[in-house]
């Protein structure tokens, strides 16, 4: 087992948006090289690569990556974990490190989406086929979707955000005004898919994709990739000193899945799995939630974020509601929530997502995100869910300097 600490010398993520002209290769390549540069290093000092992918996940992606970037023997790991697919692959490459067996890894994450409809819709495809009964005659599957709870993502987020809602005296305007934070914030993010203004009015007036979630209260299909390069504090101690100025701290890793709940067979369970990443990852850190300049959490859709202000501990018990009408996740605010738009408006290739979290934590916690920076950020938490289930959370820290 590797004593000390685990860093991240070099992160990159590509802009998140729709690339016919590209394939998957293409934008894994780009990100991965981009790391690289980034830690001032080549592929060929990399001991362990972890690919993450959802949709191509059998095309052995890591290994393709390989012969655009440079094939070196080392290990490869074809990473699938739902929308944590990312940042389980930045796991990977973590403990691999804290395992003793690596001093290097990278860890790359990347999706191509287009426009593939609601994630989660291919349920109804699969309702509709026909099976063959004993009595040789053909009939159809039982439709369940929507009976017995739902499995289609928009439904089981504004489910969650009803029950939460209905709890705790939260209305849709407060939903609504997550969606309007977040494209608010996208406008200062060049890397985001969306970079668009939404009045109250406006979201709220939307389309109604699962009520109370209308349509800018939902995130894009995108396309994108993102990159991070770790190591281990023995080789950080030999790297040069700007890699090592620049390099931030994983004071955590944190991958949960569901617990058994009551219920949680019929509806899909957001909160319990995140709220045992969370506490775990600040059981490890020593941070609390007092101590984050910044948070990247997982608002596939609007009621999403809201609801899970409280499963990460940001606000007291059944107060999200209070906690966004204080300002405090604004990006001028006690915890910025989201300052890179999110996903509602920065955009979800679900591979890709768990590691441009931790891209965006990391690049406030170098002082280097620009026009969107977080002054004097030191310390944030990123988190991502994805229903099959998994959760991650990763705590970040800025070297001291």
């Amino acid at each position: 087992m590797s004593s000390g600490d685990i860093w991240i010398i070099g992160a990159s993520m590509s802009p998140f948006g729709r690339f016919p002209d590209r394939d998957l290769i293409d934008l894994a390549a780009d990100a991965a090289l981009d790391a690289l540069g980034d830690a001032a290093i080549s592929i060929a000092d990399v001991n362990i690569l972890a690919m993450g992918n959802v949709y191509e996940a059998n095309s052995h992606n890591g290994q393709r990556l390989q012969k655009q970037i440079g094939q070196t023997g080392i290990p490869v790991y074809n990473v699938v974990n739902a929308c944590a697919t990312g940042a389980t692959a930045a796991r990977v490459a973590i403990m691999s490190i804290k395992a003793g067996e690596s001093d290097i890894g990278l860890a790359v994450g990347v999706e191509k989406m287009g426009k593939m409809g609601l994630i989660g819709g291919a349920a109804k495809k699969r309702d509709a086929r026909k099976v063959y009964a004993p009595s040789g005659r053909y009939g159809s599957v039982l439709k369940t979707e929507g009976v017995l709870g739902t499995g289609i993502m928009p439904g089981v987020f504004a489910q969650a955000g009803t029950e939460y809602a209905l709890a705790h005296g939260v209305t849709a305007e407060h939903f609504a005004k997550v969606a309007v934070k977040n494209h608010e914030h996208s406008v200062l993010n060049p890397l985001a898919h969306y970079r668009k203004r939404f009045s109250l009015d406006e979201v709220l007036s939307s389309d109604v994709i699962a009520y109370p979630n209308t349509l800018p209260m939902c995130c894009p299909n995108t396309d994108g990739a993102a990159a991070i390069v770790v190591v281990s504090d023995a080789r950080l101690a030999r790297m040069d000193p700007d890699v090592r100025r620049r390099a931030v701290k994983i004071s955590a890793s944190t991958l949960t899945s569901d617990p058994w709940v009551e219920g949680g067979q019929v509806q899909p369970d957001v909160s319990t799995l995140t709220r045992q990443a969370a506490d775990a990852a600040y059981a490890e850190s020593g941070v609390g939630p007092g101590d984050l300049d910044l948070v990247e959490l997982h608002d596939c859709f609007a009621t999403a974020e809201l609801i899970h202000y409280d499963n990460l501990r940001l606000c007291e018990p059944g107060g999200a509601g209070d906690f966004l009408d204080s300002g405090a996740p604004w990006r001028d605010g006690t915890t910025p929530v989201n300052v890179s738009g999110g996903l509602l408006s920065k955009g979800h290739p679900l591979g890709a997502t768990g590691i441009a979290n931790i891209y965006e934590v990391a690049t406030h916690l170098r002082g280097e995100a620009g026009e969107r920076q977080i002054q004097g950020a030191r310390v944030g938490l990123t988190h991502v869910i994805g229903l099959a289930s998994a959760c991650a959370v990763h705590v970040l820290e800025a070297r001291a300097s």
